[in-house]
């Protein structure tokens, strides 16, 4: 079993800054890739960013810029610096893992979101 937690949104003023973090525990054997999806009220969930188990890294064309994706892979662990926060930006930020747990299964893994709020 693979766990995912994520934590660090919060409330935050229109041009701020925050800085949630991720980890995945459990029964690893590797990562093929992390990423941070959000969902606004009424809204789809939808891809934020993404970092590869090689490190490429992805961004939506809204938070380009603004936003950036790392990593620990030692603690298995990444995080989204966000910067020049908008209101548009407000949603519940969950975090996807690809998880490969043995040579022969790769699942993903969700954690249970966590939320980020910009005030204007």
């Amino acid at each position: 079993q693979v766990q995912v937690v994520e934590s660090g949104g919060g409330l935050v003023q229109a041009g701020g800054s925050l800085r949630p973090s991720c980890a995945a525990s459990g029964s690893i054997h590797s990562i093929n890739a992390m990423g941070w999806y959000r969902q606004a009220p009424g809204k789809q969930r939808e891809l934020v960013t993404v970092i590869s188990g090689g490190g490429n890294t992805n961004y939506a064309d809204s938070v380009k810029g603004r936003f950036t994706i790392s990593r620990d892979s030692t603690k298995n662990t990444v995080y989204l610096q966000m910067n020049s926060l908008k209101p548009e930006d407000t949603a519940v930020y969950y975090c996807n893992a690809v998880v490969q747990t043995s040579p022969s299964i790769t699942m993903a893994y969700w954690g249970q979101g966590t939320q980020v709020t910009v005030s204007s």
